[in-house]
Formats: C-alpha cells, structure tokens, sequence
C-alpha cells in the first residue's frame, strides 16, 4: 500500500495549524513555503481538508486556514481518507473465480482467505490512524524535534500568522 505524499502534507499541515491561536491562519502559500512544496498542489489538499471539516478556510487578505475544530477531534484517518480516500487499499478481483477450475459464483460461500486478511490488515492500520489524533502529533513534537527547530517554528508562525 502506498499513501499519496498529499496525505504525508496534510498532516504535517494540520500538525502546523495546531501552533496558531484560535482567530489565527496560515494561508496556503505560507504553508507550501513552510514545508517546501509546490503551492499549487497543496491548496487542492488544503481544501479537500476544508470539504472534509478538517480545515477552515477564510478567504481575503486575511484570511488562510486553520483548523475547523479541536485538534484532538481530527484524527490522523480523517486526513488520511479526506485525502485518499475511503476504500480499503487491498481490492478483490476475485480471480480465483477464472482459469481452468472457474465456477459459478454460488460455490464461493465467502471471500477468499487473502481479501479477508487483507481486510483485516487494513482495518487494524485504519484503527491505529484513528486511535491518534493531530493533537497527538503535536504533543509529539516536543519530544521528537530539536528544541532549535522547535523555537524556529515558533518565531516563523509568530511572525506570519494572521
């Protein structure tokens, strides 16, 4: 399975968003700059986010996103399927059903043995994504990155906040 880097962004975004105050946005060319990707590809993200509940948008000079509600309400697997998607990674073609020993679809009773493992396999990954929140991630920050780069990131989002 391979996640779209578009997720990869988004929630690295959201995790940003968490730093500013609650009147407070980042506007989608400042988020590109922040993390070092293209603009354009990433406002589609932004707003995909936005449609999903997960970001709110303000427009004019002012205006940017920031996180439509509490962080520790946004779940990883909610930026993971507003921007992926919500089918499940493995998809069955049922090509045991072709070839030489083909038969009627009645003497399949169940999926195979390898869609269910795979959908348990996603199912126990999904519920992971769900267990963390972006609030999570953030927390997290403390504890993974360099207090320099921690302090950097505070000085920028001071400075270009709204």
């Amino acid at each position: 399975m391979r996640l779209s880097e578009g997720v990869e962004w988004g929630v690295h975004c959201a995790t940003l968003l968490c730093g500013l105050g609650p009147e407070q946005a980042l506007p989608a060319a400042r988020l590109a700059e922040y993390h070092g990707v293209p603009e354009p590809y990433l406002a589609k993200h932004l707003q995909a986010m936005a449609r999903a509940g997960i970001l709110a948008s303000a427009p004019g000079p002012k205006g940017g996103y920031g996180l439509a509600r509490s962080p520790e309400e946004i779940t990883v697997l909610d930026v993971v399927e507003a921007l992926d998607g919500v089918e499940p990674a493995f998809r069955c073609d049922e090509i045991r059903r072709r070839g030489p020993t083909a038969s009627p679809a009645a003497w399949y009773r169940l999926p195979c043995s390898i869609h269910r493992l795979m959908l348990s396999a996603d199912e126990a990954w999904r519920a992971e994504l769900r267990a963390t929140t972006i609030a999570d991630l953030f927390r997290g920050l403390f504890d993974d990155v360099d207090s320099r780069i921690l302090a950097k990131g505070a000085a920028w989002l001071q400075e270009v906040a709204r």
